[in-house]
């Protein structure tokens, strides 16, 4: 069966009462619960997890290695800033997609380049939480049109 990582790093453990006008009212957990449902309907699970640090960030990468054939990423802030991050991403050499709550684009200067969009498949941002399940959707479409069927 298809196991997809679900990433988010710094501070996305605090959505729901962070800044509310710009990230919403929607919690992790609501985020997590949707992509569950989500998931059962794509026949595929789900290894969910947030960290704070990048070195914890890079050990989950690490350890999902050979465990997940995709990974849905929200980088936090590490997204504007970590080569180590993409170079973590590389290794366990699956293929990811980007999400992000706010427009990256229209914010400040300094949140409007990614290191990680490069190497990701695809990048969602400015459709808060709704993104992830786009971003999920969408992940799992790509590695089925990359999947040969199996023989019957």
């Amino acid at each position: 069966m298809v196991q997809i990582g679900v990433l988010n790093g710094p501070n996305l453990n605090l959505l729901g009462t962070r800044e509310p006008a710009l990230y919403g009212r929607t919690t992790l957990a609501d985020i997590d619960a949707r992509l569950a449902e989500v998931a059962r309907e794509l026949g595929i699970t789900l290894r969910s997890a947030q960290r704070n640090g990048e070195g914890e960030l890079i050990d989950l990468l690490h350890g999902w290695r050979g465990e997940v054939q995709g990974v849905v990423l929200n980088a936090g802030a590490y997204t504007h800033t970590s080569l180590a991050l993409r170079d973590a991403l590389a290794a366990i050499a699956v293929p990811f997609v980007e999400v992000h709550l706010t427009n990256i684009y229209a914010r400040e200067p300094e949140r409007r380049h990614s290191m990680l969009a490069a190497a990701a498949i695809g990048s969602i941002c400015g459709l808060g939480a709704a993104g992830y399940e786009y971003a999920l959707r969408g992940l799992v479409a790509h590695l089925r049109e990359r999947t040969p069927p199996a023989a019957a």
